[in-house]
């Protein structure tokens, strides 16, 4: 079962997921120019960049190293995927199997917010 409240916000605000996302790659953006320009020419003797060619580096980065903090997405997918499948899990579970589970998680050293 997929939780509605949270379905419904993300297609009423999906404007501000993108909204986000832009503001977003442009931090990033003056933080990787304001960066490389106090650092970059300094120490390799190279020339200042443009806030266009560091959101320039910044795709490239994706590229090549990947940056999985992009996949997440708003926050409302994340939960419909992984937190209702736990949810089922934990609610199907035994009080000994939920018991056996905390033990197993604090073991860990994880923290369960149950």
């Amino acid at each position: 079962m997929i939780d509605k409240k949270c379905d419904h916000w993300c297609r009423r605000r999906w404007y501000l997921c993108v909204l986000f996302a832009i503001i977003g790659i442009l931090i990033f953006g003056f933080l990787v120019m304001l960066l490389w320009n106090c650092v970059m020419p300094a120490v390799f003797k190279l020339g200042a960049i443009t806030f266009w060619k560091a959101i320039e580096l910044l795709v490239l980065s994706k590229i090549l190293f990947g940056m999985g903090g992009f996949k997440r997405g708003c926050g409302c997918r994340r939960g419909r995927f992984y937190g209702h499948r736990w949810k089922e899990k934990w609610m199907g579970m035994s009080e000994e199997e939920r018991a056996k589970f905390k033990e197993e998680w604090k073991n860990r050293g994880g923290s369960c917010g149950c």
